[in-house]
């Protein structure tokens, strides 16, 4: 009985904490480091003070912190996850061609996520430059590793190039939403605006990587035996 109640203190704990961090992720994400008070987020989450949400991270950079190097942390290993079973399978160049769609599923989840890092990026640099390096650096290390691991039709020095603009074609449709919004008039996170988002990344994604044939005419290709060059 001892042992139940503990584990139910430890849940009870993990989902404050969640709660705590997707609360945060939120509040940044819309106004950045300087601009966000402990007290809202602790509001947001239904504490009865902002001590209590000390109990969770020490002051407001840890948690800071914590929220996009869960974010980000998350990412990678995606990223990395999919180029290790790639090499493992022999069929990295496949595998490879999935990893913006995975992201995009993720994002989905997280659609606060990339305006967050565009702000971390942007005004917060002043207040946590170390921090931001030391997460988002893997990141960019990693894309360029795979890009380079594949043949592409770029030159070597276009690579950083290349992984910005696949950054941004995945990450800014999300960290610009609410601009888009204000232009289209239209809710850009609606579940058939991301639908239509996602077919336009696999075909954009599939010219930039020098896969000039559509994702999905490949398969029926693949499938029938027919694959061309």
């Amino acid at each position: 009985m001892k042992s139940r109640g503990a584990a139910a203190r430890m849940q009870d704990t993990r989902s404050t904490r969640d709660s705590i961090l997707d609360a945060a992720e939120r509040r940044f994400a819309e106004r950045g480091f300087a601009g966000v008070s402990v007290r809202e987020i602790a509001g947001d989450v239904g504490l009865r003070n902002q001590a209590s949400l000390y109990h969770h991270f020490r002051n407001k950079r840890a948690l800071y912190e914590a929220v996009l190097g869960r974010g980000v942390e998350a990412i990678v290993g995606l990223v990395a996850g999919r180029t290790s079973a790639a090499d493992r399978d022999g069929r990295q160049a496949e595998l490879l061609d999935e990893g913006p769609e995975r992201l995009l599923d993720y994002l989905i989840e997280h659609p606060h996520l990339p305006r967050l890092i565009q702000r971390a990026g942007i005004d917060d640099t002043r207040y946590l430059k170390t921090s931001v390096t030391q997460l988002l650096r893997p990141l960019y290390t990693q894309g360029l590793r795979i890009l380079a691991a594949r043949p592409v039709p770029w030159e070597a020095a276009q690579l950083p190039h290349l992984a910005a603009g696949l950054f941004n074609l995945i990450f800014g449709y999300f960290a610009n939403a609410k601009l888009l919004e204000a232009v289209t008039q239209a809710d850009p996170l609606s579940s058939a605006a991301v639908a239509r988002q996602r077919r336009f990344l696999k075909a954009a994604v599939a010219q930039l990587l020098g896969n000039t044939t559509p994702p999905r005419v490949r398969s029926v290709l693949r499938t029938r035996g027919r694959m061309h060059p």
